[in-house]
């Protein structure tokens, strides 16, 4: 495994800063809903193979979960969570490379390379005016046919959830940059080389996979 350098957006100065404090606490923060994310992991996982990109590969808790014939690119903005991606990643079965990369930019990312682009709570993470900037890449760096599966957090249409979410919401912006008010589907239906082909709740109506495919 190796970990380089990559250039990063204005912009997300201050989620790299952040991430930097975070990383070192992310998780132990993080153990309460990890309880539940592990038994997703290998679900969303199982069926991905070939060239693999991960966007938002945070401290490396899918690595394990990848099938030993996947050759994985794992990016991530904060090089502090690469370090401790690196560490998880001993216990993988696949090859791994891990770099520092903005998603908006990719810069060390080939174009056209990827049969799957995997992303867990990357975008929830991002600042809306960023997105269209992150699923440019998103189409430049798939195969024609290539796939993708995204993992994101968005408000609930319950009342009663709606408002358990709304007494963590200050939390979860601070430690970890997220909001559950994102746009990411509707950005992604923006597209005009992604399609998507599937959106679905794993949970409740909070937890939202969004699947699709590049456009040939």
């Amino acid at each position: 495994m190796t970990a380089s350098l990559g250039a990063i957006h204005e912009d997300n100065r201050l989620l790299q800063a952040k991430y930097n404090i975070t990383a070192w606490f992310y998780d132990i923060l993080d153990y309460p809903w990890e309880r539940q994310y592990r038994h997703w992991r290998s679900v969303l996982l199982k069926d991905v193979r070939g060239e693999v990109l991960e966007a938002g590969v945070g401290s490396g808790r899918n690595l394990r979960h990848y099938p030993s014939d996947v050759n994985l690119i794992g990016i991530d903005i904060c090089l502090e969570m690469i370090t401790r991606a690196m560490k998880r990643g001993k216990a993988a079965l696949c090859n791994i490379d891990l770099r520092q990369e903005d998603a908006t930019i990719m810069q060390s990312i080939p174009s056209n390379h990827f049969d799957w682009l995997v992303s867990t709570f990357l975008c929830c993470v991002m600042p809306d005016h960023l997105q269209p900037l992150a699923i440019n890449q998103f189409e430049r760096v798939l195969k024609p046919g290539g796939r993708f599966r995204l993992l994101e957090m968005v408000y609930s249409k319950n009342s009663r959830l709606r408002r358990r979410q709304e007494l963590l919401t200050g939390f979860i912006e601070k430690v970890y940059g997220a909001r559950f008010d994102r746009n990411t589907l509707s950005h992604l239906e923006r597209s005009e080389k992604l399609q998507i082909t599937d959106a679905y709740f794993i949970k409740k109506d909070v937890y939202l996979v969004i699947e699709g495919q590049r456009k040939d």
